[in-house]
């Protein structure tokens, strides 16, 4: 039987294999079969199955939503998930069913052994939909031409919030509209989204205004992953040119740049509680920062362009790298033992060369010149 998987990063790649990294060990493990993929099964979305964490769901291009199970290290449950047109765009669960959202818009309920599955259309053109960890039965969709909605899947049949676009601009232009992330600020209503636009907006359900109550802009390329820190006072941002960076939501203003990134950053995820942060994207390598000095303290290559990530929710496991291992305690008290009981070995050549009867370094000066003397001598 497999040991356990616990790992503390689970990434998903374009070429359909979950990874799991444990960091502690600095070590990267595939549990898929390579020599069963295809392009099908490209990883695009990711979710725990429980709040313990014991199952991972992964959603892959053809529609299919595998279960992996912790435990067992493997998988156990391929559920078809197939409705509606385009990719997965975000993926849940709900009381034992799963959620799922595809691009043209159509988000399904899917419960077993159930023939009538909720379906609600929340528009095409969807580029991420987002479920809360709070209100379970709450999700956020938006796209490209598609605003913001919040949805109440309890009474699905109209978006309990529905975003007003910003007014036009200083030429009397309609401002386009394409969000690319979204998430719920913890302990509030408030809603982060950041667009293609590298625009950052935060919406308040609980105002008059449908408009958003702040709005940040970060560099100047293409926004495309975001996570709201564990305080819930800044979020962290990245682009498509691989720039990260923490933004105040109170003042919306850039607090701190994270570097280290070199290709679009297409993940982002905050610990719970921990202030550090994990991300992922194209170049290949997944990298986890502090948060409060900005320094990189895990840089993992994993062969593959990564889609998406999860970062577990388990407290205090990077004390655990600082932790020295009993096992290796061990060790290197048998080599100092072994090392001790070694008899020591004397050169005789090299105790000839250096350990000779020698006296100070005047008396060789002496006869150094007495040396030279004879010989001048017996040159007349």
């Amino acid at each position: 039987m497999a040991a356990p998987a616990r790992n503390h990063v689970w990434v998903g790649t374009e070429t359909g294999i979950l990874k799991g990294i444990d960091l502690v060990k600095k070590q990267a493990t595939n549990y898929t079969e390579v020599s069963s993929l295809d392009k099908g099964q490209e990883v695009n979305v990711m979710c725990f199955g429980d709040p313990q964490e014991s199952e991972v769901l992964v959603g892959s291009q053809d529609g299919i939503v595998k279960v992996f199970n912790c435990e067992k290290s493997k998988f156990t449950e391929f559920h078809e998930c197939r409705g509606g047109e385009g990719v997965f765009r975000g993926l849940g669960i709900l009381d034992n069913g799963i959620i799922t959202c595809v691009e043209s818009g159509l988000l399904k309920v899917w419960r077993e052994g159930s023939s009538e599955n909720l379906e609600v259309q929340v528009g095409p053109g969807v580029a991420k939909m987002r479920q809360c960890d709070a209100h379970r039965n709450k999700v956020g969709t938006g796209g490209k031409e598609n605003d913001l909605k919040i949805w109440d899947l309890q009474r699905a049949e109209e978006p309990i919030f529905k975003a007003k676009n910003v007014r036009n601009d200083w030429l009397d232009l309609r401002v386009p509209v394409w969000i690319r992330d979204l998430d719920f600020i913890p302990e509030t209503d408030k809603i982060v989204t950041c667009t293609s636009y590298h625009q950052v907006r935060v919406y308040d359900p609980n105002t008059p205004q449908r408009r958003p109550v702040l709005e940040a802009l970060f560099g100047e390329d293409p926004l495309t992953a975001l996570s709201i820190t564990p305080d819930g006072r800044s979020v962290v941002v990245g682009n498509s040119h691989g720039n990260m960076g923490v933004i105040d939501l109170r003042k919306g203003r850039l607090l701190c740049s994270l570097k280290g990134s070199a290709g679009s950053v297409r993940s982002i995820q905050c610990h719970k509680s921990m202030p550090v942060v994990a991300s992922c994207g194209l170049d290949r390598f997944m990298r986890l920062h502090n948060l409060n000095d900005k320094e990189l303290l895990h840089k993992v290559y994993l062969k593959s362009r990564l889609n998406c990530l999860l970062l577990t929710s388990r407290d205090k496991w990077e004390e655990e790298e600082l932790t020295p291992l009993p096992t290796q305690d061990v060790k290197d008290e048998e080599d100092d033992e072994v090392w001790g009981n070694m008899e020591t070995v004397i050169d005789k050549t090299s105790t000839k060369k250096k350990g000779g009867k020698r006296g100070s370094a005047a008396e060789d000066i002496a006869t150094a010149n007495t040396t030279k003397k004879k010989k001048k001598k017996k040159g007349v």
